[in-house]
């Protein structure tokens, strides 16, 4: 009989991996990577060898990297075998891979700098550039809706999931000695509420559905009530004489948040004078979702050209993009009228450190988180109300105001992801995966208790049969 092994994103919202072997076929759904400190680079540094040399095939929903940023450490690992996702997907692995490798490399440049100081052995990055490469020469793309064989006895169909660009619901079937087995796996749910996506595809049949938790104890705050209150907290920044600071997710946040600005800046209730979009990754891929507008929300763009009389890329003329170093530094001597959006999302790397740096100690300036934010990053930190951080060798007070704005997620809600469980016409089984404890429990108990639905808790490592 075929089974399915747990491998990661089993009470966490990152480091998704799972296994589904056949009597014929090892395939791996997902090869995410761990987010959140030392505990999670120790766990990205592990060998992937035995999966390396025994899976037939790997199937990746979207280009995020809690759920594709290991792919390159498995191929230096030794596979060779093909990797299905969407095509938007392959163009996004490709910005995303690459600037995790770079970030890598630089990381470990910098720490083995102190290593040989204290006379300890040097380190290498999990992957590198070279990895990226034979990575992506491996991507097989496919188109939603197209059935695909790939395995003997697998046969996949991407759906539109409505979470980034390209993001899918995997749906595989699986011909178990003749009997047919069917297991659906959710990726990342998209919130119908954010801009330029479209809503997720209701599947209908399934034996089997792995889903996604993230937001599984809480529903989102109305979008209209959210650009009030980013209305209101720019407005109350300019009266402040400060700066606003957004860590973004340079994949689906970063473009979601550009097109609002944008929509405000052309109601006339934008009062900063300056919008940077400080984030080399995130400006590639603001760049892909302009060339492939075609697969976004025809509604959302029309009204955003109404609004601005302008083609898209230039529907927010004060948008400045920063690529080099330099002009990123420079930024740091504006001390007011400054909107900066930069990554990381949840402030565990990249520029925004930076920005947090020069900019958390005055009391004028106004930090917007805008997505989920793991335990144990900063972002999470800053959301919890610490008083002192540390960043880059430097300890700074966090006297600048703190919003968190929930309706820009780009998951589904709780009401939403008990609407999608409820849209399957079979009884499937369901396994809460890719979220919090607190947030996997409750939605699979309201989930049994409201719904009669079989919702079920998976441990780490834990074995089911399909």
């Amino acid at each position: 009989m075929s089974k399915l092994t747990f491998l990661g994103a089993t009470g966490e919202v990152t480091g998704s991996r799972y296994l589904l072997e056949t009597q014929q076929s090892r395939l791996l759904l997902e090869c995410g990577i761990q987010q959140g400190g030392a505990e999670a680079d120790k766990a990205n540094r592990r060998s992937l060898g035995h999966l390396a040399k025994t899976v037939d095939a790997v199937v990746i929903s979207h280009g995020h990297l809690d759920h594709a940023g290991l792919l390159p450490k498995l191929v230096r690992d030794g596979f060779q075998g093909p990797i299905y996702c969407t095509d938007s997907t392959l163009e996004l692995l490709g910005i995303m891979l690459r600037d995790a490798a770079h970030v890598m490399s630089k990381d470990i440049e910098w720490e083995n700098k102190w290593r040989e100081r204290a006379d300890k052995p040097l380190i290498e990055p999990v992957y590198t550039q070279e990895d990226v490469d034979a990575t992506l020469i491996l991507c097989r793309p496919l188109p939603y809706g197209r059935a695909e064989s790939v395995t003997p006895d697998i046969h996949l169909t991407f759906r539109d999931a409505g979470h980034i660009l390209g993001s899918a619901i995997v749906d595989l079937i699986v011909d178990d000695g003749g009997r047919k087995r069917h297991l659906v796996f959710s990726g990342d749910l998209g919130n119908p509420d954010s801009a330029l996506m479209h809503a997720p595809t209701q599947p209908e049949h399934a034996d089997v559905v792995l889903m996604e938790s993230t937001y599984g104890d809480r529903d989102h705050r109305p979008l209209g009530d959210t650009l009030e209150e980013l209305a209101r907290i720019l407005t109350q920044a300019d009266r402040d004489g400060g700066n606003v600071l957004i860590p973004a997710f340079a994949v689906g946040r970063t473009q979601e948040i550009l097109y609002h600005l944008g929509m405000l800046y052309h109601e006339g209730r934008l009062p900063q004078q300056k919008v940077f979009l400080d984030s080399p990754m995130g400006i590639q891929v603001t760049e892909l979702y302009a060339r492939r507008r075609g697969a976004l929300n025809g509604k959302d763009l029309k009204q955003l050209r109404q609004a601005s009389g302008e083609r898209l890329e230039a529907s927010l003329p004060i948008l400045q993009f920063t690529r080099r170093m330099d002009e990123s530094m420079a930024i740091n001597r504006i001390k007011s009228g400054a909107i900066i959006i930069a990554g990381a999302g949840m402030c565990t790397g990249g520029r925004i450190r930076h920005h947090l740096k020069y900019n958390l100690w005055r009391k004028q300036n106004h930090v917007v988180i805008v997505g989920f934010q793991a335990r144990g990053s900063l972002g999470r930190m800053l959301v919890d109300g610490v008083q002192r951080v540390k960043l880059l060798g430097s300890e700074v007070a966090v006297k600048a105001q703190i919003h968190t704005l929930g309706g820009f997620s780009a998951h589904a809600g709780q009401r939403q992801l008990v609407a999608w469980a409820k849209g399957f016409k079979d009884k499937p089984v369901f396994y809460m995966v890719h979220g919090e404890p607190r947030a996997r429990d409750a939605l699979a108990n309201l989930l049994r208790q409201e719904h009669g639905i079989d919702a079920r808790v998976p441990a780490y490592e834990e074995t089911i049969t399909l």
